[in-house]
This record gives C-alpha cells, structure tokens and sequence, in this order.
C-alpha cells in the first residue's frame, strides 16, 4: 500500500524531515487517506516519543541555560500573540472563539494549546477543525522556508533555535526546522519550545477564570522525560553509544511525524479553513516571525 510504503520511506536514511513533510502533503492532497484516525492517534505519541528520544542526545546544561534565558521572552511573546490576535479577529471579522484558538495555537504551541483550550471555550467540531487546519497549514510553510531565512540573514544555529522556537507553532516543525539547521539549533530550539509548552497550563486554567469554562488541562509529563533522557546522556557518559542510538531513533521518529502532520492535509480540510481564519493565522504569524527575529538579530533574545 501507498500510504504505508511512504511511511515506511520516511525513517530510512534517505529522507529529511522537509521531504517527509511534503511527501505527506502530497499524499494527503493527491490520494484518500485510509486511515485518517489512527494517524491522527499515532502521530501524537509518536511525537512525543521522538522528542524524548532527541533528548538523549543534548546536553543537560545546555538544556537548563536555554530554558532560562527564554523564560521572560516565551511570556512576552505569547502575551503579544494573544493580544494581536484577538485585535485582528476583530478586524477580520472571524469568529471569536475561532480566533482565540488561532491566537493560543499561534502563542503556545500549535496544535496541543488548540486541543487543550477548545473544549475550556465551548468550540465545536467545526471551530477546532478550523484553527487546526490553519496552524498544520503554516507550520509546514515555517518548516521549509525558516531555514533558508536563518541562512540568508546569517543566524547562528543558537539564534536559530531561539527563533524557531518563539515563531513556529508545533514542536514537531520546530524540531524538523532545527534539527535540519544544525546540532546546536536543535538543543536550543527544542529546550525552549518544550518550556514554551508548558504554558499551556497557566493559560488554559485562565482562560477556564475568565469564561466560567471547566479546566481540562493534562500536564506535558514527556517534557520532563526529555529533561530527565539529557541528564541521563549527560552524567552517563559510559552509555553514549546506546543514547546516540536513541537520539537517532527519535530523529527517525520526527521524520515519520511529519508525514503523518503532512498526509493529514487534504482539499476538503483546505476548504474548510475559509479565507478570513487563514487571513488571521497568516498575518498573526508573521508578526510573530518579524518581531521574534529582529529581536533575535539585535541579540536582545538569546
């Protein structure tokens, strides 16, 4: 089978996350899905299970360094985030349920910020299906086009991690964004992108405070076992060979992540997403882009 034969490409050394991510949208656009739920299913815990493994191959300290000095810059930014969001929903005229989900996915971190504060607001089928067509759509874009931007401005890979980590939505595409743009990248973008997650938390419990709505919020526990799989990498030196391997496992893992992400794409869901909530997504998002990286440029972030 098509679907399975792709899948099965996407973990072997020949493949990239891009290529995987766009080889997923292509299936997605081009053939039916034949198992649209159970990918969907997968594809969380098998993102979640990648990133743990990626974690075996950073060091603790720079994990530690990173996650701090990103803190008040993560909370500046999802604050902006929000507030842009709900002034141009306004203007746009989209609906404001649909754009609060927009605004915490484009904040926080895509897809999970949407499905943890969607029932808190009272959103139905329609709305969630909405804000998370619009997110998947952009975060593809952001995974193929961030690091030819990096590049062309000349981010080092530690101002690259910063970047992708406070502008791209999903962890998923920051990871696949990083990790393409170097080692380095990679432990700083996904360090903060796991400590920007974690936020979903405050920010579900207020939004609960302010609508009366009841809190459903699981914690991100595979946060900590990415921290606790650094450690291990980082004080268990005598293992490297086993914890390389398992870094090179979660590589693998990302990559077969990002076709799934991708192959969930197709024309209907491109219909659904409308013109004014695709407006709102692109435009918040690229204010997000342009403000993190000048900040970044002017070494004011990182």
């Amino acid at each position: 089978m098509l679907f399975f034969g792709l899948l099965a490409l996407s973990v072997t050394p020949w493949a990239s996350p891009p290529a995987a991510l766009v080889g997923g949208i292509l299936f997605g656009l081009l053939a039916r899905h034949p198992y649209p739920k159970e990918s969907k299913d997968a594809t969380k815990w098998l993102l979640q299970a990648s990133v743990v493994g990626l974690g075996f191959g950073i060091d603790l300290a720079r994990v530690l360094e990173a996650g701090a000095g990103g803190f008040l810059y993560t909370a500046g930014g999802i604050a902006f985030a929000l507030a842009a969001g709900a002034f141009l929903g306004r203007r746009l005229g989209v609906p404001k349920t649909t754009a609060y989900l927009i605004s915490t996915g484009t904040a926080i971190c895509g897809g999970s910020a949407i499905a943890a504060v969607g029932p808190i607001v009272g959103a139905d089928s329609d709305e969630m299906s909405v804000s998370l067509g619009t997110v998947f759509l952009l975060n593809s874009v952001a995974l193929l086009v961030f690091p030819v931007i990096g590049t062309a401005v000349g981010l080092t890979q530690e101002q690259f991690g910063y970047w992708a980590a406070l502008a791209i939505h999903d962890t998923s595409s920051v990871v696949g964004a990083t990790v393409r743009y170097g080692a380095a990248a990679a432990a700083v973008g996904t360090t903060v992108k796991l400590a920007r997650a974690l936020w979903i938390v405050p920010v579900s419990l207020g939004t609960a405070a302010l609508t009366g709505g009841r809190a459903k919020t699981q914690w991100p526990w595979f946060i900590l076992l990415f921290a606790a799989a650094a450690a291990v990498s980082t004080y268990l030196p005598a293992g490297a060979p086993l914890w390389r391997g398992i870094s090179a496992a979660g590589r693998a893992g990302l990559t077969a992540t990002l076709f799934l992400i991708g192959s969930g794409i197709s024309v209907a869901a491109l219909r659904k997403v409308g013109l004014r909530p695709l407006a709102l997504g692109v435009t918040l998002w690229l204010l997000v882009a342009a403000l993190s990286l000048e900040l970044v440029r002017r070494g004011i972030v990182a």
